[in-house]
């Protein structure tokens, strides 16, 4: 382009003079543009070289028809060449690299005698500029410096351009799409409809088109290749998991809660932490002769001590928090829980006297507690019990929800829902595993919400207007007493709170603001014969049939300052936990013998959720894996069809039991081992030191009673000195069978004579030989097998 440029210059100042003559230099102009037009017509494929003379003509006539005023000859032919480099720069076609003229000494003389081919020369060099940067600002030129050279000049240079791009080739540059200058050619040859009609900026186009789908090709054929390497070597993936490269697993331990209701303790592990989710106590069988309560083993926790980061409450209820006040004896650890649970884990420890040295940390909803490998999260639910909560487990294998005791209750007497909006979140990030309340999951249908109940109490106070009102229900069930205490105000009532575990409840929930009442409405149980029975309303504990509850003693006859009556309306506000049956029956015979009236329908709704709510929540959750949790085994495997109806697959739905280790990771859930657990029973201060075989004596002793023989021997020479007696416990009356009794001690001295006639002198073999002696002849006589415990003494 500069080349053509620099020929042009010099034909325009041969011709510079206005009255048309040639100058010295004119002769050397017309060579030049000679060679020039020779050389392009070569380049563009045009006619032959004794064609020029015409060509010329007809250029020139072209451009004389455009010639304005003034112009002379050699004028309109640099105009003609002007024009078409111009064109042909529009087009793109040419962008040769520019050669570096000097300005001859001679050629400054003819700068002012054309003007008009200088400016017009300027013109096109600005804007070959302008289009070369491809900016909107024009790059400046030294053009005014380019003046005609001389013939060898000019040759020299079209060679050293020949040498360069070569003459049958032109030289094209663009940018490669990894950033790099590239440069493109083009053989001259090529058709000029395709050199000249095509722009530059189409082929580069066109060409980075290319290469980008021959990189996506070549991408996609490296994909299936490795994709091929890893279908046929399976054995790589499981090499690099061995290296660590694999996904994180963590293990789940139920320590208790999977065979009965309560007692509910859970255990995650990874490689570095332990955090413990509940610890509940279980009220004993009817079997559990003597025992007070029962408490999980948490042995384990013992041995691991320095891996545990604390324990982790999701509601007060006592089969979730009971167990605290022995554990934390031996392991002060972190306790975190919500406002009111925190306060009714406070009573219990302050009675264990234990209240100064724990550690108790308040939580509220969407908290997230750092505990080493875990961060845990308090989610809002609804239950029997204010400040309920699941707890959104965040391992290094992934997130394990576990909802604790839960229902769907869109209109709770207190507080807020169940926040639904949290679960399906998590449900949408992805959720591991589900842990969910099993209690309710073989009842169809949605649990009730609160408020019915409350509507049912109102046609209670209604309807009983000149009555006294009993009000049965679970201490810990505080909006059931707030709707008592609403209708007792409604209806000029005064309450009476009775029950050691149900005064520590109802006291915690209104200091904290859980329970609202006007001043005055609260009386103490003393008052309560200084107003008439229609105005007063009793709550009080019992409604399990517990032995030494408040309600259970007033129904025996045995409360010191509550005696029921004809004109008494007793409200069983519970349902009997399963087990308890026979408790409850019990307590509900006595006291309509006493010709009281009994109300126990429709005055309770389960804290539990039903089966409409358990796929609610397994369709906002999706969890991969499903453990059920909180039930007999029956209402878990009824949770377990429940999933696997929502889409978990049955080899996803896990069925544990207490000790189970379950090995939990993005590719397995099963169990791999089992550790020590099971229950530990309570016995007045003694924690553990009644085990299975004490409970069987007792057991024994409760059906068949016992026999103890005791008889005396002398030290050396193993003579019977005294007996054998007979001591006879629980198995019949001795008055009335001493015939029986007699016969017994006869069986029992002819066995010791046997023995000291062979010479048997161990008094291990001597009491085996009584007690199978004389446990033969009662079960001969009697059918019964009685404890037997032969005393041998020393003379």
């Amino acid at each position: 382009m500069t080349e053509e440029l620099n020929i042009k210059s010099g034909a325009e100042a041969a011709g510079g003079s206005g009255n048309g003559k040639k100058t010295a230099n004119g002769e050397h102009a017309q060579g030049r543009k000679r060679v020039y037009m020779t050389r392009r017509k070569k380049m563009e494929g045009a006619a032959p070289a004794g064609k020029t003379a015409e060509s010329k003509a007809a250029a020139g006539k072209a451009a004389a028809g455009k010639k304005p005023a003034g112009k002379t000859d050699a004028g309109k032919t640099a105009e003609g060449k002007q024009t078409a480099s111009q064109a042909k720069t529009e087009q793109g076609k040419s962008l040769q690299k520019p050669v570096s003229r000097r300005r001859p000494a001679a050629a400054a003389a003819q700068k002012e005698k054309a003007p008009a081919e200088k400016s017009v020369t300027e013109k096109t060099t600005k804007e070959n500029t302008k289009e070369k940067t491809g900016k909107g600002q024009p790059v400046k030129a030294d053009t005014e410096n380019a003046k005609p050279q001389g013939r060898r000049t000019t040759q020299r240079s079209a060679s050293r351009s020949q040498r360069k791009s070569g003459p049958h080739m032109e030289i094209r540059s663009t940018y490669h799409p990894d950033g790099h200058l590239k440069l493109l050619t083009m053989k001259p040859d090529e058709p000029a409809a395709v050199r000249n009609k095509v722009p530059l900026s189409v082929q580069v186009d066109q060409l980075l088109a290319q290469q980008r789908a021959e990189k996506e090709q070549q991408e996609k054929a490296l994909l299936a290749q490795q994709n091929g390497q890893e279908k046929e070597k399976p054995a790589v993936k499981l090499s690099r998991r061995k290296k660590g490269h694999g996904p994180k697993h963590i293990k789940i331990i139920p320590l208790g809660g999977l065979e009965q209701i309560g007692m509910n303790i859970t255990a995650f592990e990874s490689d570095n932490s332990i955090i413990v989710v509940d610890c509940g106590m279980a009220f004993p069988e009817d079997d559990m002769l003597g025992i007070d309560l029962i408490i999980p083993d948490v042995s384990y926790l013992k041995q691991h001590i320095d891996k545990v980061k604390g324990f982790f409450i999701t509601h007060g209820h006592e089969d979730h928090i009971g167990a605290l006040p022995y554990i934390l004896r031996d392991m002060n650890l972190p306790v975190y829980a919500t406002r009111l649970t925190t306060a009714l884990i406070s009573n219990k420890l302050r009675e264990a006297d234990i209240l100064d040295s724990a550690k108790l940390n308040i939580v509220s909803y969407g908290d997230v507690i750092d505990a080493g490998d875990f961060k845990v999260e308090f989610i809002r639910t609804n239950h029997s019990i204010q400040d309920a909560a699941a707890l959104a487990i965040h391992s290094p294998a992934g997130v394990i929800l576990h909802t604790g005791d839960f229902k769907v209750d869109y209109t709770p007497v207190f507080g807020d829902a169940i926040d639904l909006q949290r679960f399906a979140e998590l449900g949408k990030a992805g959720v591991l595993a589900l842990m969910a309340d099993s209690t309710n999951a073989l009842r169809p249908g949605f649990t009730m919400s609160e408020r019915t109940v409350g509507r049912t109490f109102d046609s209670i106070f209604a309807e009983h207007t000149k009555n006294r009102l009993i009000v049965a229900t679970f201490a810990s069930n505080v909006d059931r007493v707030q709707q008592i205490i609403n209708d007792a105000e409604r209806f000029d009532r005064k309450v009476v709170v009775e029950g050691r575990s149900m005064v520590n409840v109802i006291g915690t929930a209104v200091e904290l603001g859980y329970i609202k009442m006007k001043e005055g409405t609260l009386i103490d149980i003393n008052q309560i014969r200084d107003y008439p029975d229609e105005k007063v309303v009793l709550v009080t504990t019992g409604s399990q049939g517990e032995s030494m509850a408040a309600l259970s003693r007033m129904a025996s006859g045995q409360h010191r300052k509550v005696t029921i009556g004809p004109n008494d309306v007793i409200v069983m506000s519970s349902n009997p936990i399963p087990g308890n049956e026979k408790a409850v029956s019990k307590v509900i015979n006595e006291l309509t013998q006493k010709h009281a009236k009994v109300i126990y329908q429709d005055t309770h709704v389960s804290g539990h959720a039903c089966q409409e709510e358990l796929k609610l929540i397994y369709a906002l959750v999706r969890p991969k894996f499903a453990i059920p949790v909180h039930g007999e085994y029956r209402h878990r495997v009824g949770q377990k069809e429940i999933a696997m109806a929502l889409g978990v697959p049955k080899d996803n739905a896990l069925i544990a039991e207490t000790g189970d280790v379950i090995d939990l990771s993005e590719e397995c859930c099963k169990i791999v081992d089992k550790v020590q657990a099971g229950p530990l029973m309570v016995d007045g201060l003694g924690v553990g030191d009644v085990g299975n075989i004490v409970m069987h004596d007792r057991q024994n002793l409760a059906q068949n009673g016992i026999i103890v023989v005791v008889l005396s021997l002398e030290r050396y020479s193993g003579r019977l000195v005294s007996g054998p007696d007979i001591v006879s416990r629980g198995f019949v009356y001795v008055r009335e069978n001493e015939d029986l009794m007699e016969e017994a001690r006869l069986v029992v001295m002819d066995a010791v004579d046997d023995c000291l006639v062979h010479h048997v002198s161990d008094w291990g073999k001597i009491k085996n030989v009584i007690r199978d002696t004389l446990s033969d002849f009662l079960w001969r006589r009697l059918k019964r097998n009685p404890v037997i415990l032969p005393i041998i003494s020393e003379v």
